[in-house]
This record gives structure tokens, sequence and C-alpha cells, in this order.
């Protein structure tokens, strides 16, 4: 059984964008609320045939216990699924109980109608993973094949028809119940993959911040402490050493805002990078440009700002399983094979456009030709290409 779990508060980090990208396709994974009975639901519309069973066999009293508890059965079924998959194990297996003992006691009421709630213990069975789930869906079609046979009043044969309906339908939600949970791992994995991004900056940063001024705070000392003891004996000498440990604490200050000013950079090549390693967590098979020395140097951070926000769209919207980035010196196309365009342009492609514009380019989407999916294209004229020949 999956279990879904709080994350911990994580310090802030120097590219929140990705870390708060994968914490919001994680919370989508499985929605809170009522939003989470809506699937489930969808199928409840079957408890119908034994809503038929009861207006055959049951009459007054008895007809009116068999509606109720079809109610009854529907609300256990609903609150075990999500139960099961929120990880509460505990609460999950006293529902499932509960539902055996309303669908035995639809028996009488609805004869072998009754046994559809069999095809709902079935799933739940299946979806609760449980080393016995094959057991007890392999219990529940056999009983449901021979007991109608073995109550005379009922003048019913062996019921092999809800029987494989039993079996197919296990069979079927066992595939998609997989597929679910392949789904949350890859979530998972995804979110895992920017916190170790986030780790490694910081230790990039720490490493970088210690070399940077190791050697220059080692310096500062000892001159701080050459220029004190000269003070009283060579007052030129010590003026001449408080002014280089001017110089080198104004030399240490710029060298620490290069450094991490440089972290808050958008490149070409750390975008591209980074795309890799989300499209590979994605199950996106991704051709990628192996250099970005082909484009233009004054376009390499806009660039880097639009495979930022291709990718991000490909994750979040296409369900692609291929994409392609393609570079020229004044252009980038980002194409997958996903379910095509977007139903709007989202605050994200806005913003793009607002900064392509502003390098006097314009943006392209559509729809791909050669992946037959979306397409994303940006296009800035350079300098020469403005100067009329």
């Amino acid at each position: 059984m999956t279990r879904m779990t709080k994350a911990a508060p994580q310090p802030e980090t120097l590219r929140p964008g990705l870390a708060e990208e994968e914490h919001q396709i994680t919370s989508k994974m499985w929605r809170s609320g009522w939003q989470r009975f809506v699937f489930p639901s969808f199928w409840l519309v079957y408890l119908a045939q034994v809503a038929s069973g009861i207006n055959k066999h049951s009459t007054g009293a008895a007809a009116f216990l068999g509606y109720v508890l079809i109610f009854a059965f529907a609300a256990c079924y609903l609150l075990a699924m999500t139960s099961g998959w929120s990880g509460q194990t505990r609460r999950f297996w006293i529902l499932y109980l509960i539902a055996v003992i309303i669908a035995v006691i639809e028996l009488p009421l609805a004869h072998e109608d009754a046994f559809v709630c069999v095809v709902y213990l079935a799933v739940l069975a299946v979806a609760s993973a449980h080393r016995y789930a094959l057991g007890i869906v392999a219990a529940l079609t056999v009983a449901t094949i021979v007991a109608p046979a073995l109550v005379p009043s009922w003048n019913a044969g062996l019921n092999f028809s809800t029987g494989v309906i039993v079996g197919l339908v296990s069979m079927a939600m066992f595939g998609f119940f997989n597929i679910v949970r392949a789904n949350i791992a890859l979530s998972e994995a995804r979110a895992e993959v920017a916190r170790l991004a986030a780790e490694n900056e910081r230790s990039r940063i720490a490493r970088d911040l210690h070399d940077l001024l190791g050697h220059s705070l080692t310096t500062i000392t000892v001159k701080a402490s050459l220029a004190r003891r000269l003070s009283s004996i060579d007052p030129a000498r010590a003026a001449q050493e408080i002014k280089e440990v001017e110089e080198l604490s104004r030399r240490a200050l710029a060298d620490v805002r290069t450094a991490v000013s440089g972290y808050h950079d958008v490149t070409l090549i750390g975008e591209i990078a980074s795309a890799r390693e989300v499209l590979r967590a994605a199950g996106v098979d991704a051709t990628l440009p192996g250099a970005v020395d082909v484009v233009d140097p004054s376009l390499q951070e806009l660039f880097g700002w639009v495979t930022r926000e291709g990718v991000t769209n490909i994750v979040r919207h296409s369900r692609a399983e291929r994409c392609e980035i393609s570079l020229g010196p004044n252009w980038i196309d980002i194409c997958d094979n996903g379910k095509g365009g977007l139903s709007g342009a989202g605050n994200g492609l806005s913003g793009l456009r607002e900064r392509v514009e502003a390098a006097g380019g314009f943006v392209t989407i559509g729809s791909a030709t050669a992946l037959v999916g979306f397409r994303l294209r940006v296009d800035v004229p350079l300098d020469s290409e403005l100067v009329p020949s």
C-alpha cells in the first residue's frame, strides 16, 4: 500500500520554481475533499441491478430495508476506496467488513442479483494490494458462481455470467491500480529529483564560498594583525597594510556577489541539463542538444527561460511520451507528441511571451508537425538581420 505522507518543511532554495513545480504535481496525484469520490462514483450505477432484484423478490419493510442498504453499501465502498489509497489500512478493512455484511443481508432480499455487490468487494480487495487479495478475489468469484445454485428457493443455476464479470473486472482494476501506483511513485521520484537538485546547489554554493573567502579572510586577518603591530612603529607602513585590507575586502565582497548571483541566473546549458533529469523522471523520451554553442551568446539566457517553460508544460499538461528540443543561432523549437495544444495560455506562457517580445522576438505556439503534438517555438532576429542590405 502506497502511503501519502506529509513532506517536512524544506529550507528556501535558490531555485524555488522547480521545487514548487514538483510539489504541485505531487499534490494533484490524489485530490482531497469531494473530488476523490468522483471517479469511483461513476461505477455505482450498476447497483441498480440489486435494486431491481429487491423490487422482484421483496415487498414492504423488507424492500425498504434493501434499498437503504444499497446506499449504505455505496457509502462503504467509496469510503473504503479512499481510505485504502490514503493509507488508512485499519479503517479500510473495517469498512470492507461492513460492506461484506451488507452484501450478505442483501442476499435474501435481492436473491442472485445481490451478487453484483461482490464485484465491488473484489475491486476493493484488488485496491488494497494485500498479499491475500488474489485469494479473496478467487473466493468471491467461486461464491458468486456456486451460491445461487445452492439455494433451492431461488430456482437459479450456476451464476457464470456474474462470476466471469467479477474475474474480468478484478483483472482490469489490477492493471488500473498498478498504473496509479506507478504515477504516484513517479511523482515522488520527481519531487526527490527537485530536492536533490536544491541540495546540490546549496553544496556548490557552500564549496564556492569556502574557496572564495578562505584565502581572502586569512590574508585580511594576517594584514590586519600586521597593521596593528606596525601602527606604533611605522604608521606609514601600517596605513598601506590597512589600504590593502580594504581592497581585499572589496574584492572578496564582489566575488561573493558574483558567485551567489550566478546561481540566480538562468542559463541555457543549465536548463537543458535540468530538463534531461526532469523528463527522464517523467518517463518522457527526450532528444536534447548536446551543446549550446550554436546559439548566439546574447540569447542563451532567454532561451534558458524558454526551455524551462516548455519542459514545464510538457511535464504538467502534455502527457507526452517523446519530446525534442532543437536550437539555432536565433531560434529554439520545443515539440512533443502529447495531447496537443493547451486550452489557453497560462501565466507561464504569457510571461514568456512578454519576455520574448521585450527582446524583439516572437513566440509561435501550435501543433507539432513531426511528433504530432504541441509545439513551442521562439525566434529572435539578430542585430545583423535587422540591418537592411
